[in-house]
């Protein structure tokens, strides 16, 4: 019997890479806290879910079709040249569009159904972890566990602690997103039965279209090359969403149901992911471009991996060997690159034009894009990902 503040895991975040780990080795056994610096619900964007979740949301025991759209697919849109792509994403594994701060609270509640101790409003001030143990100090108290996650986000606790935080500067710069509730007319009633991702590009990056439920719709501009008219957020959210013919026939007659928000310096990696009695997953590992959508995937992948490889250190008795996750940390790699890649030809090779809207022609190639658009990034068989992985890579590691 562990003393009060002790435990086998304690977990630096409460959003889904957080949630994803402690539930997953709660329905191990372990003793688990999870600490989150803030309350849930909290607004978080991040709507669009990629098929491959669906099995992971299975191992957690979350129904997440409940509430929730279902989400046939993605096209990509070129107004002035007139040319589109679609690419279906519903195969073996369903997916939806989520209420992020619904969805949120609702694998923080889960976790705790399932035996986490949970904390809220408590922010992790401090983790030192050694040979015997790793303390955690918090505003509150100070814990010890035998192993630390760290599944703090974007602040990416460990990484900035250490000095590992790598910006992505050729992605995107910045996004600048609203929500609406939207009239109902033909051409939204379409829009909610595909339950369609729309991706429109633009001059200066893109805009993304996700409709949610109740008749609601995430619009979204991810800004990758400076205007010289240095236009301010809502009059340069505004100039590119109406200058679209697509959003002006959707927005007709539509509710705003926020003010422009903005996400800034999103994309970058961290060098050191994992060390002595820890390891990073999430965001706090890294995170990218939201044009494809693997934010979410990657949180949740990523803290299932590590789960389970903690587990296992349990088992063989590693939790001390800084190397724990060096194999399953390849497993992490293989994927974020994979999406890196894919990312990083999206702005600088531009392979919406050269290679997305050429599929149609070449079945296999686009069955191979459609898998990686899912997030089936750990397959042999995908030459398309295997060409990606082969060529220039900016990534140090």
């Amino acid at each position: 019997m562990l003393d009060k503040n002790e435990y086998d895991i304690i977990i630096a975040g409460g959003g889904p890479a957080g949630t994803t780990a402690a539930t997953l080795l709660a329905q191990y056994g372990y003793q688990v806290l999870l600490l989150e610096q803030g309350q849930h619900p909290r607004f978080h964007i991040g709507e669009s879910m990629l098929p491959m979740a669906d099995p992971i949301m299975k191992r957690l025991g979350i129904d997440w079709s409940a509430g929730n759209l279902k989400k046939g697919g993605a096209e990509f849109i070129d107004e002035k040249s007139g040319k589109r792509v679609y690419f279906p994403l519903q195969s073996m594994h369903r997916t939806y569009q989520v209420d992020r701060a619904d969805f949120d609270e609702k694998m923080f509640n889960n976790a705790i159904k399932q035996g986490v101790n949970a904390h809220q409003q408590e922010k992790v001030t401090a983790v030192e972890c050694g040979e015997d143990s790793a303390i955690i100090t918090t505003e509150k108290a100070t814990y010890q566990g035998k192993y630390f996650i760290d599944a703090s986000g974007r602040n990416a606790l460990m990484g900035r602690n250490n000095n590992t935080i790598n910006k992505l500067d050729m992605l995107g710069k910045y996004a600048l997103y609203r929500h609406y509730k939207l009239a109902i007319t033909p051409t939204t009633a379409k829009l909610f039965e595909s339950g369609n991702i729309e991706i429109i590009t633009t001059e200066i990056g893109w805009i993304w279209c996700i409709p949610l439920s109740e008749n609601r719709l995430s619009v979204g501009l991810v800004v990758q090359k400076e205007k010289a008219s240095e236009l301010k957020q809502d009059e340069l959210f505004d100039s590119y969403i109406h200058a679209s013919s697509r959003m002006t026939e959707l927005l007709v007659d539509s509710v705003l149901l926020t003010n422009v928000r903005v996400e800034a310096d999103f994309s970058y990696f961290n060098s050191q992911r994992f060390g002595l009695r820890y390891a990073c997953c999430g965001d706090s590992a890294g995170f990218l471009d939201p044009v494809f959508s693997s934010g979410f995937f990657f949180a949740v992948k990523t803290a299932e991996v590590v789960a389970d490889q903690v587990h296992r250190g349990f088992i063989e008795n590693r939790l001390v060997d800084p190397e724990l996750m060096l194999n399953s940390d390849k497993v992490y790699q293989t994927g974020f690159q994979t999406m890196f890649l894919m990312i990083e030809r999206f702005y600088c090779s531009n392979i919406v034009e050269n290679l997305f809207f050429e599929s149609d022609r070449e079945p296999r190639l686009k069955n191979e894009i459609i898998g990686l658009l899912s997030g089936d990034l750990w397959t042999e068989t995908n030459s398309f990902q295997q060409g990606l992985l082969r060529g220039r890579n900016k990534l140090k590691n």
